[in-house]
């Protein structure tokens, strides 16, 4: 790759293939890329003083775009650990990963992982509401009775995690992508909704009691990042 900044980017030889060779052949060359957003990031990423930091995650958007150029231009003498990226299971999503994935490698940025989300929808069966369908084709909640039968006849099963697939996973999802690729491949992370509720209300999950199956699948993420990193970090109290 002969970078983004070359007056050849976007149509050497080396650039055959690559998902933004369009986008470097057309891109202003320079040090600023060009558009308003492309400047905000430039001022964030160079011109803002962020003092200690342990690290700085830029939170990048979908896809592979000019944004994802800018932000590698604006980074590229700060020596980036590399490029965490997120998917979902099924196909659609998983092609769109894989250009991501060709783009870093085509621009030198490691890729540390890939992370499956919304892998299934997971929580205990207490936290589910139960619904029948009557005769007329509505839809009755039952919640508090199966409820009551659980505690009286199987307590057990409160304690039980409840999964269900909800994207299509048939195709091998993110665990094949990476072995094709030859990426790590760094976990899974399911649906839960009180994941999303913690994070509306501004509240850690590792902080959280009830956030139990994705503040555990975050923690199995986070310790094997930091392992094959060669970095070292405990997240405990919400920190």
């Amino acid at each position: 790759c002969p970078g983004p900044q070359s007056d050849s980017a976007g149509k050497s030889d080396a650039c055959e293939g690559c998902p933004n060779q369009q986008i470097c052949a057309t891109a202003p060359k320079g040090p600023d890329p060009g558009p308003r957003k492309n400047g905000l990031i430039k001022q964030f990423l160079k011109d803002v003083y962020w003092g200690e930091l342990d690290f700085l995650i830029v939170d990048a958007p979908p896809g592979t775009s000019d944004e994802h150029i800018s932000i590698v231009q604006c980074l590229d003498a700060a020596n980036v650990d590399g490029a965490i990226i997120v998917t979902t299971p099924q196909q659609v999503s998983l092609i769109d990963v894989k250009k991501e994935v060709n783009f870093c490698k085509k621009v030198g940025v490691k890729v540390l992982g890939v992370v499956e989300n919304m892998s299934g929808l997971a929580q205990p069966i207490s936290n589910l509401k139960f619904m029948k369908i009557t005769d007329n084709g509505e839809m009755k909640d039952v919640t508090e009775w199966i409820s009551e039968y659980m505690r009286e006849k199987a307590p057990e099963m409160l304690n039980v995690i409840a999964c269900s697939e909800v994207f299509d996973s048939s195709g091998g999802g993110a665990i094949k992508m990476c072995n094709e690729m030859d990426v790590p491949f760094l976990g899974k992370v399911p649906l839960d909704p009180q994941l999303c509720k913690a994070a509306e209300e501004g509240r850690s999950c590792f902080a959280d009691k009830d956030c139990v199956v994705s503040a555990a699948a975050l923690q199995k993420i986070i310790d094997k990042l930091m392992e094959t990193s060669g970095l070292s970090m405990t997240v405990s109290n919400g920190v």
